[in-house]
């Protein structure tokens, strides 16, 4: 049977493929207006964000406020908190209440799930953001392992716990997931090895649950580019060369999550000319190593990278 399917697949796919791309690509732009008509109003509902002190975080508790949504700002600094839900709430937001909370323990999110529910008596929308980075450094140099492991609890982890609490609460009110992941996850950049196996293992998970939930749970994924946080420039300034890669502005990608989550996509990626490296990467992936070895300058004395 595989010695069949690896003869007949092949050319059986680029047949089907040039058959149904048309009708797909005019069945495309028709399902974007049925979002547009029928997407989401969030006014007065509850939305969940993890990592809402700073970054993308904060932009969509912003953004959710100006659509009148009731918020419950998840972060591990809560003093941080007060000034973003002091803003919201003059965004118009009716509601907010926050909450300290650290999402790499598993008791602290079935706590803060359980806090949102009580206090509001519903939960609407959970937004998994919370996210560290790492420092930048080869592979090769990498050495004390237990240095690594916050950014995978942190990052694949933190979305996981909270979101098992939150399904049977989702589940009620045909509630929405909305996990943010990176553009990292599939093209992966140098130095940030576990970092973009964090975002690999979310995107993997959450397409894996989007599966198994069918239609009793919307999930979007967020891929963003460079975005422009203090999680970013940290990274930059231990690692100058990713400074090359254009970044994005937080607000503009909150409200492209936000807006794509409220229309029900499955995915959203800002700056959307990140998407363009996808088939690039698929089609000629020698031409985008050697691309990405120029920019960042791999090539450079290894002793100048131990320092990084």
């Amino acid at each position: 049977m595989n010695k069949l399917l690896n003869f007949a697949l092949p050319p059986l796919s680029l047949i089907l493929i040039s058959i149904l791309t048309l009708p797909l690509l005019l069945f495309k732009p028709l399902m974007y207006i049925r979002k547009l008509v029928f997407k989401e109003n969030v006014a007065k509902k509850v939305i969940l964000i993890t990592g809402a002190a700073s970054g993308i975080g904060e932009q969509v508790a912003y953004e959710y406020a100006r659509r009148g949504a009731k918020l419950s700002l998840v972060d591990i600094r809560k003093e941080n908190l007060v000034t973003v839900a002091d803003k919201a709430r003059s965004l118009g937001s009716p509601d907010v209440i926050i909450i300290g909370a650290d999402v790499s323990k598993v008791q602290d999110c079935k706590r803060f799930v359980d806090e949102t529910v009580n206090f509001f008596g519903r939960l609407d929308h959970l937004v998994n953001n919370a996210g560290i980075s790492g420092k930048p450094v080869k592979v090769e140099y990498l050495r004390d392992v237990s240095e690594l492991s916050p950014v995978m609890d942190i990052n694949f982890w933190g979305a996981v716990y909270g979101t098992l609490y939150a399904i049977p609460h989702l589940k009620i009110n045909k509630g929405r997931i909305i996990v943010i992941a990176s553009g990292c996850g599939w093209f992966p950049l140098p130095r940030i090895s576990i970092y973009n196996a964090s975002k690999a293992a979310v995107i993997n998970f959450f397409e894996t649950l989007r599966m198994e939930l069918g239609w009793a749970i919307g999930i979007t994924i967020a891929m963003p580019g460079l975005i422009k946080t203090n999680l970013t420039l940290k990274a930059i300034k231990s690692e100058p060369a990713m400074g090359r890669i254009p970044m994005g502005s937080a607000d503009e990608c909150a409200k492209d999550i936000v807006e794509s989550a409220c229309r029900g996509d499955m995915y959203v990626t800002n700056p959307s000319w990140v998407r363009v490296l996808f088939p690039w990467k698929l089609l000629f992936p020698q031409l985008i190593e050697w691309a990405i070895n120029l920019l960042l300058e791999l090539s450079q004395d290894s002793s100048t990278m131990k320092t990084n």
